[in-house]
């Protein structure tokens, strides 16, 4: 059975930086895809950062040159370096991991879609705000 536990939370103000990790207990090798969703209050869950098990990387276009994927299969943990922080980033993430869609259907998934992925973990909050 996959768990999968999110910490790195927290506030920071507009233009700074967080990393999150998460945790991961079980096999996920077989995995087509980990990565990170988020859902803002009052609005969809959505995709952020997904990666494949070759390290092959997606992201969602409002990320892309800010945020960052990663994975150490060593500790079995992924990553996701958030750099130039915005109030619209503001969002409880979640990491997820899912055996049928590969990164780019990952990063694009967008409410339902989002909440059907395979394993969820309980989520952290990230507060951008000045």
């Amino acid at each position: 059975q996959v768990q999968l536990v999110e910490s790195g939370g927290g506030s920071v103000q507009p233009g700074g930086s967080l990393r999150l990790s998460c945790e991961v207990s079980g096999d996920t090798h077989s995995a087509s895809s980990m990565g990170w969703v988020r859902q803002a209050p009052g609005k969809e869950r959505e995709g952020v950062a997904a990666i494949d098990n070759r390290g092959g990387t997606n992201y969602a276009f409002p990320v892309r040159g800010r945020f960052s994927i990663s994975k150490d299969n060593v500790k079995n943990t992924v990553y996701l370096q958030m750099n130039n922080l915005k109030d619209d980033d503001t969002a409880t993430y979640y990491c997820a991991a899912d055996w049928d869609l590969n990164p780019a259907e990952f990063v694009h998934c967008v409410g339902d879609y989002c909440n059907v992925l395979d394993t969820v973990g309980q989520g952290t909050l990230v507060t951008v705000s000045s």
